[in-house]
């Protein structure tokens, strides 16, 4: 695992550069996210070609933090850390980089960056050493970091931690990834990100010590053999383009596995839903930003309102609850019809809303949820809505805060929080048993 004392630390920087590191060598490896963040995966994708996994104790508990973890077959796993170390719900370690480390076995290199300290950061170094045991700490790694200081720290860090220094990386403007209000640019929007990427990789073979790295692997749990095929009973239409992109791919794997054909769209561009569409997902994403491209495709806004009108079951998520909205006011302040399908219009705060995990609870049943469920879930979002619905009861991670959200009947789940299908519901299931039994009454 690379995790650090904090954000903006280089986390996914010195991982992106470690997995193409390792990709140039030929070695197979499986990268993962900590937390239920969308964006940094989507850069671990982009260098292995393959998808990045969340592991969410949290969200998914852990038994189904370690199925993920157990259902990869490659030679390394390597899991990027979520914000500091310890940082874990409620002000707890709850759902940490450290608790996923624990729960797994997984060996840690921190990244640390220097700034105006030497001693100091040794002094930090053994505060995380010993606030909880075991650490899991294995190394450390130099991150934006001159070589003449490098020279001078690593041997006070070694000394004073007893944890190996295993080299550095200088400053790369050159590599830089770009942010916005949401955390970085997404992966497909750096048009020379693999330059970056491949930057960091050659400099790392410089001035790291990759095989110090791969020496601290640590032993995977017990493969889990391929879940045995399933034959498709519904046709679920995904939204995926730069507006949506926010999806579990294991949330992906579990509808496959329950029996769900996938075809993905795109709202930006085709002009109605894929033939056949017995079910709906509408991730989250960044519709906000695209909002007079999605509001001019008139005839897919038009599509989704006639088809989740009619009863198609559907599950819409942050981006897509707000593209379900009578409007959506774009960052300029010009407002964009949406679908339509829902009381409320969409509108930027300018700040965060309702940030982190929180627990739904139904207050009858409906698509996903049984009356008197809980399910863990997450919300990270700018923009509100004037109607957020009264169908679920969010409540805080560690604090007494609660308010009601969400839209939900038999055939709908829309609300801001994301859900993850790996969890103990069988949110999956369901999804796909309504589209399948939608399928059926429309023939």
């Amino acid at each position: 695992m690379i995790a650090a004392m904090g954000s903006g630390s280089g986390k996914t920087a010195v991982t992106c550069g470690l997995l193409a590191a390792l990709r140039r060598r030929n070695l197979s490896v499986q990268s993962f996210k900590c937390g239920p963040d969308y964006i940094d995966p989507m850069f671990h994708t982009q260098v292995l070609g393959i998808p990045s996994r969340n592991l969410d104790l949290f969200l998914q508990g852990a038994e189904g933090t370690r199925h993920t973890l157990a259902r990869q077959h490659a030679e390394f796993a390597l899991v990027e850390g979520a914000m500091g170390f310890y940082d874990g719900a409620g002000g707890s370690t709850d759902a940490s980089a450290w608790q996923v480390a624990d729960t797994a076995g997984i060996p840690v290199v921190l990244v640390l960056r220097p700034q105006g300290s030497s001693l100091t950061l040794a002094a930090q170094v053994r505060g995380l050493q010993s606030f909880r045991a075991p650490s899991h700490l294995a190394g450390l790694l130099l991150n934006s970091c001159k070589p003449q200081l490098h020279a001078h720290l690593a041997p006070i860090l070694e000394r004073e931690t007893g944890l190996p220094v295993l080299g550095f990386l200088p400053p790369m403007e050159e590599a830089v990834f770009p942010s916005r209000h949401l955390g970085l640019l997404t992966a497909g929007e750096i048009t020379d990100l693999s330059a970056r990427i491949e930057a960091l990789a050659a400099q790392m073979e410089r001035t790291v010590e990759i095989a110090g790295l791969l020496a601290l692997a640590g032993s995977a749990p017990a493969e889990i053999p391929p879940p045995a095929s399933v034959s498709a009973r519904c046709r679920i239409a995904v939204a995926r383009d730069e507006a949506f992109c926010f999806l579990y791919e294991d949330n992906l794997d579990a509808l496959r596995n329950s029996g769900a054909e996938l075809v993905f769209f795109s709202p930006l561009r085709d002009q109605a839903l894929p033939e056949g569409t017995t079910g709906l997902y509408l991730a989250g994403g960044y519709p906000e930003l695209h909002a007079q491209a999605l509001s001019q495709n008139e005839s897919m806004r038009q599509s989704i309102c006639r088809a989740v009108g009619s009863g198609l079951p559907t599950v819409a998520e942050c981006g897509g609850f707000l593209y379900l909205q009578q409007n959506l006011t774009g960052p300029s302040g010009t407002v964009w019809p949406m679908a339509g399908v829902l009381p409320g219009r969409g509108f930027p705060t300018g700040r965060l809303q309702r940030f982190g995990y929180v627990t739904l609870t139904a207050g009858a049943d409906s698509l996903l949820l049984r009356r008197g469920e809980a399910v863990p879930a997450h919300e990270f979002h700018y923009w509100d809505c004037t109607e957020n619905g009264a169908a679920l009861t969010a409540r805080k991670a560690g604090r007494e805060a609660a308010w009601p959200c969400g839209f939900a009947s038999p055939t709908l789940y829309a609300a801001f929080p994301h859900l993850h299908f790996g969890g103990e519901l069988p949110l999956a299931r369901r999804f796909v048993d309504r589209a399948a039994r939608w399928k059926e009454e429309r023939l």
